[in-house]
């Protein structure tokens, strides 16, 4: 993760400038393109290890550079916009943005959401890894989950479920999103469905489901895993 380059893509000086000493004084390798012509061109040449994404640029919307990415790029994309609607929130994660957050913002914020980004990008195609978090311990070869020790029994849903949580760990996933992965297409109206099931998966895992860690709700919009090391 250490000095893994970063490509913003945005036209506001400042914050161009703000997100350089930032990202570099925490030993990130920083690129700047102003444009969305400019950024999409930039990371086809030298492709970054994470972008981070401005909506409002001068030449085409960064909903049409995130699409263009993604026809391609794999790895994180945060988006960082005044555009903090959910109308913008969940067209964004649903194109495939791995978070989202609204300027102006906190720098610890976004270091940190950068950090989980990085982490989650190195690690949620492998179907091998264990990934332990607090007292919960997930081993996806062996689809199994304890906590504190002990083997917690998971219907195949609710499996499922917390296994594309957790593969995706930091990253919002909206309600259209988990209820197509899981239930399919025709369930995607289906939202009761996944409140239950969400609230089967924290009365397994959570220390208190009324107030997860692990499984965290961005309101309207979707849910999170985040692991705490």
């Amino acid at each position: 993760m250490n000095n893994a380059e970063i490509l913003v893509i945005d036209d506001e000086l400042q914050i161009c400038k703000l997100l350089e000493i930032t990202l570099e004084s925490n030993d990130f390798n920083v690129r700047v393109a102003h444009t969305g012509k400019e950024g999409v061109i930039s990371a086809a040449n030298h492709p970054p290890d994470l972008i981070i994404l401005d909506l409002g640029l001068p030449d085409i919307s960064g909903h049409e550079v995130l699409q263009k990415l993604r026809e391609w790029y794999y790895k994180p994309i945060i988006i960082l916009s005044v555009q903090n609607d959910e109308v913008n929130i969940i067209q964004a994660l649903d194109n495939g943005a791995n978070d989202y957050l609204s300027k102006p913002f906190r720098t610890g914020e976004l270091l940190a959401r950068i950090r989980t980004a990085l982490r989650s990008s190195s690690v949620n195609n492998d179907e091998n890894v264990i990934i332990t978090s607090g007292n919960l311990t997930i081993d996806f070869a062996s689809r199994t989950i304890k906590k504190k020790g002990e083997i917690i029994k998971l219907t195949s849903t609710e499996y499922a479920l917390l296994a594309l949580l957790v593969k995706h760990e930091g990253r919002v996933l909206t309600h259209q999103f988990l209820l197509m992965q899981v239930w399919g297409p025709g369930y995607i109206n289906q939202s009761q469905y996944l409140r239950v099931f969400i609230a089967q998966l924290r009365k397994k895992i959570e220390n208190d489901p009324n107030q997860p860690e692990f499984i965290l709700t961005a309101s309207g919009i979707g849910y999170r895993f985040v692991c705490n090391f």
